[in-house]
């Protein structure tokens, strides 16, 4: 009854640390400043998925595209959208030099950079890295555009962090035996304390264990 008793005890104990560690990793994904620039390695695909005329509203689907050999962490990719261009290429406005940003409502955005430019964490698949010359699952953009701009196009860059290649294997040399000595074996001692302990423990009983040790 004792013995079932710890047991339930220990389990309690583990489940619940189990949950903490859940908890906590959940809120694993590196922050801003922790992240790289990732052009020339890595680009946006944009899908338009819908156009609201009424609201001149705009959903897009962003996934993210690995050109490169390496291996990107999945749960550290974040897609910037870093300008707004109309149809001769400009990013601001002529008169007042605003950018075309602030003349759109951006919907969902997880955060802004430092500079107060929207993004979006990029969700991850089942595997850990999104590796070279796949695509990521896509995240859902949504822009408004209140001064209802005849022609747009939006411009993302992409944030995240390269897998760092694994340490090479080391491997230990054996100490070479010198000559006229034996390995070590485990004195009579150890193993008498252990065999104690063992009995103790209800692993073994006395009786078997001198059957056991009987020649």
């Amino acid at each position: 009854m004792t013995r079932l008793y710890l047991n339930q005890i220990v389990l309690s104990i583990f489940l619940c640390t189990s949950t903490l560690l859940t908890s906590i990793t959940g809120f694993a994904a590196p922050s801003l400043d922790q992240l790289t620039d990732l052009t020339g390695n890595a680009s946006v695909v944009v899908t338009l998925k819908g156009r609201d005329n009424f609201t001149s509203e705009y959903r897009y689907d962003i996934s993210v595209r690995n050109h490169s050999s390496d291996s990107l962490i999945a749960d550290s990719l974040v897609i910037v959208l870093d300008k707004i261009t109309n149809l001769a290429g400009q990013d601001r406005e002529g008169l007042t030099g605003e950018s075309f940003l602030g003349r759109f409502d951006i919907l969902g955005q997880d955060g802004e950079t430092d500079d107060g430019k929207p993004f979006f964490r990029i969700p991850t698949g089942p595997a850990p890295d999104l590796g070279p010359l796949t695509d990521s699952l896509p995240v859902t953009v949504r822009l408004r555009n209140k001064d209802y701009l005849s022609v747009f196009t939006p411009s993302f860059k992409v944030l995240g962090q390269k897998r760092p290649p694994p340490e090479p294997k080391q491997t230990q040399a054996a100490a070479p035996v010198q000559p006229g000595t034996t390995p070590s074996t485990p004195s009579r001692h150890a193993i008498d304390k252990l065999t104690q302990l063992l009995i103790k423990k209800g692993v073994i009983t006395e009786e078997e264990w001198r059957k056991a040790s009987q020649p």
